[in-house]
């Protein structure tokens, strides 16, 4: 794919490599899915709380992979800005509006880098009193211990900077069909 590597720069930053195609990504997606739905019940009322932005792409494709009713919402933390490392600092922009009281849910996450986003959000999560509460990773590069791992993991990933399919640099690249190496 050099032509759609070369065509994806931006101030002088270029793709260095396609990591996952766009084929690969929806073949696993719709393992995940297979696997999701032999988890749980068509009485769960299962909800999937996407992790907004980078989650928008993954989470679309995986509730159409899932053969069982189901609710959505959102919740906006942040913690990289405009740098390719987390700050450490989690700020939770929007939570979400569904109550997760008595409810399967299932956290979705684009990647899980330096875990912080996850160890902040999975407690506060829990004190919303889900009957179950799990995660769902596309991307999982194996850096640290988690307090609470995912369940459901897409792919282990490499340690690079990773942008496409939702994942972004500066809120760039979210568009390509693929991830890359930045």
């Amino acid at each position: 794919m050099p032509n759609l590597l070369e065509s994806n720069q931006l101030g002088g930053r270029k793709l260095q490599r396609v990591v996952y195609t766009e084929e690969v990504i929806h073949n696993r997606i719709q393992e995940m899915g297979v696997e999701i739905s032999a988890a749980y019940g068509p009485d769960d009322r299962l909800l999937l709380v996407g992790l907004l932005k980078g989650s928008f792409l993954f989470v679309a494709d995986l509730v159409r992979a899932i053969d069982l009713p189901l609710q959505v919402d959102f919740l906006v933390a942040a913690s990289y800005g405009a740098r390719k490392k987390s700050s450490g600092d989690v700020r939770l922009l929007y939570d979400p509006e569904a109550s997760l009281k008595d409810r399967a849910v299932i956290l979705v996450e684009d990647i899980v880098d330096s875990g912080a986003t996850l160890n902040r959000l999975v407690p506060l999560l829990e004190a919303r009193g889900p009957s179950s509460l799990e995660v769902c990773a596309l991307l999982h590069k194996r850096l640290v211990t988690l307090d609470r791992e995912p369940r459901w993991v897409g792919f282990d990933a490499p340690k690079d900077f990773l942008v496409g399919y939702g994942l972004d640099y500066a809120e760039n690249f979210r568009h390509l069909p693929y991830i890359a190496s930045l």
